[in-house]
């Protein structure tokens, strides 16, 4: 009995020996060979295996390709946008200060109230200026009154010279006649030079006279002024930024009176670098996002920088923006976006942007033989769905997994995901 358990033994070992160095010989032994193991039998008999198939060919080669997953991703027509950082500011911001020197004599208005176009915001105290308004009105009064007299004393004087004339012309002619002594044509030539004498000082007391008129009214104009210097009023409608001079303080000229604001509209001002300034016109339509919030608002450019900033070379550029219910406050910081010409990009998955041996931002693609290239691209912007980019063909077949283990001229196999319209 023992010798025929050491026999089944043996047999065992052998059998198991066999089944893992010679399976190909012992399943042709039992005549359970698959086709290729046959011809693998039959080759180690020194007869040339006879192959299957061109598949069979072929799997080795593709077992040893590296497996990616390729979206075809179609260009689209993007509205593109000059990306700035900027902050928001008052459409009108002034200081109104005082123009004479005078104690104030109204109640201070407090900060924060809203204020009218001409509402008054101090009220100074006339002292003296009231009796100087009517001291000149005097004054022009009596400039006024003395114009007739004057102009009364030219025409007698003109009479005078016309008289004195005829007498000399008179005593003139007698003279010549033997009738009229030198002595009396002496005279009558003297009368007329003094006739001319009067009619010039009469001219010149009328010139006198309506320049009283001018000056009185100079004095008179300069008084009301200074009366109408006493009431500081608002320059346009807006809001109190300061409390106005507080009562019985004494205001000099250059004294601050209060502070007023205009916030609507308000304007949006940031700096466009000299690379995007082209890409900026007059009335484009932009956008902004308030840090405070995260508030959007629309409007539209006004203003473009002709010059640049020395010290950044960056051109200013201000959007005027609708805030007619004063949400929106003086100094915020915003993040502003200029619509620009539209161009063709790509909307690509974040994740499938690498970096070439150089450095260079971009993606893997395929071609139609799979083989891989490397194209560098621009990026426009990020969305929630993705970044769009530019730089690349009109259809790009991206890869969006395992472009990290595949570099530019490496054959892969490629799986398709679903078409990016």
């Amino acid at each position: 009995m023992r010798f025929f358990s050491l026999l089944a033994a043996l047999a065992v070992s052998v059998v198991l020996a066999m089944s893992i160095l010679a399976r190909p010989q012992l399943l042709a032994l039992l005549g359970m060979a698959a086709p290729a193991e046959a011809a693998m039998v039959e080759a180690t008999d020194g007869e040339t295996p006879v192959t299957t198939g061109s598949s069979e060919e072929s799997a080795p080669d593709a077992k040893a390709l590296v497996k990616v997953v390729v979206r075809q991703i179609k260009a689209q027509q993007v509205d593109s946008a000059v990306i700035l950082r900027g902050q928001t500011s008052a459409a009108r911001q002034v200081d109104v200060r005082a123009e004479t020197s005078a104690i104030v004599a109204s109640s201070p208005l407090r900060k924060g109230a809203q204020i009218s176009e001409g509402e008054a915001l101090c009220v100074l105290d006339p002292g003296t200026r009231e009796n100087s308004v009517q001291e000149w009105r005097a004054r022009l009064s009596e400039a006024q009154a003395r114009v007739p007299e004057a102009e009364a004393r030219v025409q007698e004087a003109r009479a005078r010279l016309e008289e004195a004339m005829i007498n000399q012309n008179a005593a003139s002619r007698l003279s010549e006649d033997g009738f009229a002594s030198q002595t009396r044509l002496a005279n009558t030539e003297a009368s007329v030079a003094a006739a001319r004498a009067g009619v010039t000082s009469a001219t010149a007391g009328l010139s006198a006279s309506r320049s009283g008129i001018q000056s009185a009214n100079a004095m008179l104009a300069a008084a009301e002024k200074e009366m109408e210097r006493l009431t500081i009023t608002a320059p346009f409608s807006g809001l109190l930024e300061s409390d106005t001079a507080e009562l019985g303080s004494l205001l000099q000229p250059g004294a601050l009176c209060a502070t007023i604001i205009q916030l609507d509209p308000i304007k949006l001002v940031g700096f466009v670098p000299e690379t995007e300034v082209n890409r900026v016109t007059l009335g484009a339509t932009a956008g902004a996002r308030l840090a405070a919030g995260g508030t959007e608002v629309i409007g539209k450019v006004t203003f473009l920088s002709r010059s640049a900033d020395p010290a950044t070379r960056t051109f200013r550029v201000e959007i005027e923006v609708d805030n007619s219910d004063l949400s929106i406050r003086d100094g915020q910081t915003a993040e502003i976006a200029i619509a620009s010409a539209g161009v063709n990009a790509h909307l690509i998955p974040q994740s499938s942007l690498t970096l070439d041996n150089e450095g260079t931002l971009g993606v893997r693609m395929v071609d139609e033989n799979h083989m891989v290239t490397f194209s560098p691209v621009d990026v426009m912007r990020d969305t929630v769905d993705g970044i769009w980019v530019t730089g690349l063909p009109e259809v790009a077949d991206v890869i969006i997994v395992g472009h990290e283990y595949v570099t530019a001229g490496v054959t892969v196999a490629p799986t398709w995901a679903e078409v990016s319209q």
